[in-house]
């Protein structure tokens, strides 16, 4: 029995009580039943990434640990841009992000995504092989995680709408998450979405949303992930292959150039400056230097793919204080026109070899990006010509022998487009006055020079010109030009031992890609830009 003078000592402390207390121990225990919700909900969610224990076909879906190369199974993975109506009934295992995922009671579909691939999932509760808990689990998973799916190859009656591989679909017998993707700073498909249907959508009363260019870039690992970006770089590296290969076969060999430089290769301020072991240096601006001294080598013809760095302080749509040039040098034996018939057949190989190779690639880029592909003609006009062609539609005030601004060359390029019917042209004899010191003058007029800009839907993309070979005009030029003689000595140097006659261009690769692709800004070519205010990711 209990003691009765315990009992009323208990009830005299639980009358003696003052509310305060009882108010805190009433928020303990409110604390408390929140504690114990929230573990069982982490319990619930933990259920999620992992399979039924009672489910006879628990083996057949889950979470799977970190792979760390433990083990060569022999499995094989199939690509699922090579998935057709000629797979059916086979037996497929692929590997891709969960684009999308509907689940509704017995039911789930997965769109699966690889590059910008995608195929239909489904999964259907027959308890063979597919249950209502492996529903369960690939309905909870979450968006752009990295997804293992076997199954077999089905044919739909109908073609599966917004799927690249519209032919078939993939009938679940296992499905297992390798990497679980956390909260999304906004969706792909967003980032995906045309402004085309954007503005449709608006038309008829419906909000679509869209991620604004700074939160792509500040995310750019995951934007890079859209259809259209995968595209866009896509072509970027098949210009490359595809500038490599015509020079290659025109007898040019690769070289690669310090970075790290004692003066400026261009002349100007628009330098990084740095400290090397002590010493005064700065980022190459160009290769220009050292391909010309490879020409003073007797390598008679080069080119060289590398980064470039101008730290110009230009917020445009089409300027980077890095980018990647696509450069080439060569002797010519009496007429810089010799590099202008390599600069009009490399550039009629990459315009032809896009058109006609990467087909598939363009067309996805165009569901985003609506563009018609350019119109390539061998086409040269002297900048005097240019001028008057100006002069003569509505510019009567532009300078003869001055650069041209953006305006004034989108201006020309329209013109050009519509007397000639071509995208592309060349423009040369610029005004000696706009060019860098080691540009050759023109025989008949000091005021003008032997180089030339290469032209893509009005904008600019390679600059180049004959090169100064004989090293005392090259060191009056370099003084009149401003820049330290001192700096680039072992440069004049290498033409006071006999240099040939020489010429070449350099191409911004992010610009080249987005004026063939009609894109309105630089950023969306560049892999991770860098502009004045952008040095991360």
């Amino acid at each position: 029995m209990s003691d009765p003078a315990a009992q009323a000592a208990n009830l005299s402390s639980m009358t003696l009580e003052s509310p305060a207390d009882a108010g805190r121990a009433i928020q303990e225990r409110k604390k408390a039943e929140k504690a114990e919700k929230a573990a069982q909900r982490g319990q619930k969610a933990a259920v999620m990434t992992a399979a039924d224990p009672e489910d006879p076909l628990k083996e057949m879906y889950g979470d799977v640990g970190l792979v760390q190369s433990q083990s060569v199974s022999g499995r094989v993975w199939t690509t699922v841009s090579k998935l057709n109506a000629s797979w059916k009934d086979k037996e497929v295992l692929v590997r891709g992000r969960l684009h999308n995922v509907r689940g509704k009671g017995k039911s789930a579909f997965i769109v699966l995504r690889q590059s910008f691939a995608t195929v239909q999932v489904c999964l259907f509760v027959n308890d063979v092989t597919v249950s209502k808990g492996m529903v369960k689990y690939a309905s909870q998973i979450s968006r752009e995680s990295i997804v293992d799916v076997a199954g077999v190859i089905s044919c739909p009656e109908n073609p599966v709408e917004g799927c690249s591989q519209s032919e078939v679909e993939i009938k679940v017998t296992s499905i297992r998450v390798i990497s679980r993707a956390s909260l999304l700073p906004f969706e792909v498909m967003d980032a995906a979405r045309s402004e085309v249907d954007v503005k449709a959508a608006a038309a008829k009363g419906e909000l679509l949303a869209t991620v604004g260019q700074d939160h792509r870039l500040n995310n750019r690992f995951l934007d890079l992930r859209t259809p259209a970006n995968q595209g866009i770089f896509k072509v970027q590296s098949a210009v490359c292959q595809l500038f490599r290969s015509y020079l290659l076969g025109e007898g040019f060999m690769e070289i690669h150039t310090p970075k790290l430089i004692a003066g400026a290769s261009e002349g100007g301020a628009s330098v990084f400056e740095l400290d090397y072991m002590g010493q005064p240096a700065c980022l190459a601006q160009s290769p220009q230097l050292y391909k010309q001294m490879a020409i003073t080598a007797d390598f008679d013809r080069v080119f060289e793919i590398g980064p470039v760095f101008r730290a110009e302080n230009s917020q445009t749509h089409r300027h980077l204080c890095e980018f990647n040039g696509l450069d080439f040098e060569m002797v010519i034996n009496e007429h810089y026109f010799e590099v202008l018939d390599v600069v009009e057949g490399v550039f009629e190989h990459i315009f032809n070899g896009l058109a006609t190779q990467h087909a598939r690639e363009l067309s996805v880029i165009n569901q985003q990006f609506p563009f018609e592909l350019p119109v390539f003609k061998r086409l040269r006009l002297t900048f005097a010509e240019g001028i008057k062609m100006l002069q003569e539609n509505g510019y009567p005030d532009v300078d003869p022998l001055g650069d041209l601004s953006t305006e004034i060359e989108r201006a020309l390029g329209k013109l050009v487009k519509e007397q000639y019917g071509t995208d592309f042209y060349i423009l040369h004899r610029y005004p000696s006055a706009v060019r860098p010191f080691y540009t050759m003058p023109c025989p008949d007029d000091p005021n003008y020079s032997n180089s030339y800009d290469v032209f893509i839907r009005g904008e600019e993309i390679i600059s180049g010109a004959q090169r100064v070979h004989d090293s005392d005009l090259l060191l009056e030029r370099a003084k009149a030009c401003g820049v330290p003689t001192d700096s680039i000595q072992s440069y004049v140097d290498s033409f006071r031992l006999g240099a040939p006659p020489h010429g070449g261009a350099g191409v911004g690769l992010e610009r080249a890609v987005m004026l063939w692709l009609g894109l309105d800004n630089i950023r969306k070519t560049s892999m991770f830009p860098r502009d004045p205010k952008r040095l991360t990711p």
